[in-house]
């Protein structure tokens, strides 16, 4: 709560930015976001997610206090004002070149990273495998034995703060190069199919039943979810804009660490 006082001040007046105490507030949280002792994001005993707003803050407040300065790491050069992410063995994380992750995320035991990048705020839990060119962007959420595909962008928030982060729940399978912006939530276990892309104003239709039934920034635990496309009108015309299809639920007979072609085909989908 002294923390959260501190941060919540400097916000408002950003004078306070030259204190000596304010700096190691800040400095402080940026520290336990890289340790996860505290998250931007928190799930809750109901199912819902609480975003942490003076964490974001931090991080925000994080950048003016930090100095340009150059990283040499080997043959490599960096100039930033962040500090890369270090002590990976000890933190029981698999970090294969050229993957890079900023100080200020955090890397549960068991993860994998492949060439890729994980941006400051964010939380990967353990059991998670960042696949070659994936990005995690800053605050993103991603839990346990979750698979991002070769190319996945979850995006980024800062501000504004009240933003909720991208949040990939447990056990998800996010096909390659698909896209997911604004704070959308992937519930647990889902997949989404190659080159989905969803943003807050993205609809998510499930079309299993009788009628379909739209969502907005949330895929429901299990759902199998591939683009699609729906009409819609202009002043020029009817035209397709892009939409996410719901075409079927996961099912037991598929081990959690499928492929996302077996869950395509228990759904009677091309592959």
């Amino acid at each position: 709560m002294e923390l959260k006082t501190i941060i919540e001040k400097a916000w408002e007046n950003r004078e306070l930015l030259k204190e000596k105490d304010t700096e190691i507030a800040i400095k402080t949280v940026i520290a336990d976001l890289d340790a996860g002792s505290i998250r931007v994001a928190e799930p809750l005993e109901d199912g819902n997610w609480q975003v942490n707003d003076w964490v974001k803050k931090a991080v925000i407040l994080y950048f003016p206090i930090q100095k340009m300065q150059t990283i040499e790491v080997g043959p490599f050069e960096f100039h930033d004002k962040m500090a890369l992410k270090t002590n990976y063995a000890k933190q029981g994380v698999r970090v294969v070149p050229h993957a890079v992750a900023r100080y200020g995320a955090h890397l549960a035991p068991g993860v994998v990273m492949m060439p890729s990048y994980v941006n400051i705020g964010a939380f990967v839990d353990s059991g998670t495998m960042v696949d070659t060119w994936a990005t995690v962007g800053s605050c993103a959420q991603v839990g346990k034995n979750v698979h991002l595909s070769g190319g996945v962008g979850l995006g980024g928030v800062l501000e504004p703060v009240q933003a909720a982060p991208v949040i990939v729940e447990d056990g998800a399978f996010i096909g390659s190069r698909a896209i997911v912006v604004e704070g959308v939530r992937i519930g647990k276990e889902a997949v989404l199919g190659a080159g989905v892309t969803l943003t807050a104003s993205s609809k998510i239709i499930d079309v299993t039943g009788n009628k379909p039934v739209e969502y907005k920034g949330y895929v429901p635990p299990r759902s199998v979810v591939i683009p699609g496309s729906i009409p819609k009108e202009f002043a020029a015309g009817t035209f397709q804009v892009p939409c996410a299809l719901i075409i079927g639920q996961r099912k037991a007979s598929t081990d959690l660490k499928t492929s996302l072609n077996d869950a395509l085909r228990e759904n009677n989908v091309a592959v």
